[in-house]
């Protein structure tokens, strides 16, 4: 088991699906004791049937509670006893109604950091409505810019679930585990998919603030208007992507595409963007994706082939920063970020429903006879 930076800690996760368990996984990944409270009996949202797939549940392990019986309810109390943090995934009001709000949790634990993950927060007119990622992105601007021209497009789940939720939740949570050290005391962390994403979209409103962006698609430098920061197709139907945003990048791009010595207007020229974006398009469909990565890759004109999830773990930067781990014969993403000392990894795939059940309840004190009586009774272990 890998000794990382957040070793010693110990969190409660009540099952959840998206941000809470990447959240949780991040906290695992550097070495907290991360204990995930699953349901007793299989459902919909239960994870991939072979756990190896399921990569945000890596690096913790399972014990399973009926959270619909009260003695399911005190089992989770006692665990949280002897934690640092737990997180929860339900809609504002559902773990108060279980008898796991703040309050309950934080008068049986003091020193709790109790972490929240929700679309729309705790509070606000749309604080207990459903949604999923693209509804809580839209409200921030971050789905109105991206895309093309006449349609937005959602960038997978990545801005609200992944970037906007459970990073800022795990954010979050070590924030409040440091203040906790020093105050004694725990505190409730409302993580938010809606605040998490507008606050990935700062330095956007900050450009628009400026004068240096404005709300047509594919208008702008970084949103694919500029013929110098974008994608491009090539002769083989694959694509690579360029970013050259400063002047002597760019002038090494005009050189390695034939540009360089042609009467072109300025870079920055914005009414010629489409027109010199024609040019590009054109001489790079002149050659392979191989061919172009031979002629720019590891220049400075800020280059890269872009890459299928099925070639990314193959490309010889991945593999020179062992960037993908492999995990019962499946490549997936390693920890991140490194650390020089306190080495962070991957403790292993995710672990069955209720997997270390006993073992976790023996650890904070409950004795064979207890487990035993709660088994019996459908409150703890996985049940068919």
């Amino acid at each position: 088991m890998m000794a990382g930076p957040l070793q010693g800690l110990t969190i409660v996760e009540l099952a959840g699906i998206g941000p809470g368990p990447m959240c949780s996984m991040m906290l695992g990944d550097m070495g907290a004791d991360v204990i995930r409270v699953d349901r007793t009996k299989a459902h919909v949202m239960d994870r991939l049937a072979d756990p190896k797939f399921s990569v945000h549940n890596r690096s913790r392990r399972s014990v399973s509670v009926d959270l619909q019986k009260k003695e399911g309810i005190e089992v989770v109390l006692r665990l949280i006893e002897k934690a640092d943090g737990m997180t929860e995934p339900f809609r504002p009001g559902v773990a108060e109604r279980l008898g796991l709000g703040p309050d309950v949790c934080l008068k049986r634990n003091p020193k709790l950091v109790y972490g929240r993950m929700t679309g729309w927060g705790q509070d606000g007119p749309l604080a207990k409505a459903a949604g999923h990622d693209i509804n809580y992105i839209a409200l921030t601007g971050a789905l109105h810019a991206i895309g093309a021209k006449d349609k937005p497009m959602p960038p997978l789940n990545l801005v609200g679930d992944f970037g906007g939720g459970g990073m800022l939740l795990a954010f979050g949570m070590v924030c409040g585990l440091l203040e906790a050290q020093k105050s004694g005391k725990g505190q409730v962390v409302d993580a938010a998919m809606v605040d998490g994403a507008a606050l990935l979209l700062g330095g956007i409103y900050g450009m628009a603030g400026a004068g240096l962006w404005n709300d047509e698609r594919e208008n702008n430098m970084l949103d694919g208007g500029a013929h110098f920061y974008g994608t491009y197709e090539t002769k083989d139907g694959k694509h690579v992507c360029i970013g050259s945003i400063e002047p002597q990048f760019y002038d090494l791009l005009l050189e390695k595409t034939g540009l360089k010595g042609e009467s072109l207007p300025a870079q920055m020229d914005r009414k010629a963007w489409a027109q010199l974006k024609s040019r590009m398009t054109a001489i790079f469909k002149g050659k392979t994706r191989d061919e172009w990565c031979q002629i720019m890759e590891g220049t400075d004109i800020c280059f890269a082939p872009v890459l299928s999830m099925k070639e990314a773990p193959n490309h010889a930067h991945a593999k020179a920063r062992n960037a993908y781990v492999d995990v019962q014969g499946f490549p997936q993403p390693a920890a991140a970020p490194r650390f020089s000392r306190t080495k962070e990894g991957v403790k292993g795939p995710a672990a069955k429903r209720g997997q270390h059940t006993e073992e976790i309840l023996g650890e904070r004190g409950f004795s064979s006879k207890e487990i035993g009586e709660l088994k019996a009774a459908g409150i703890v272990g996985p049940q068919a």
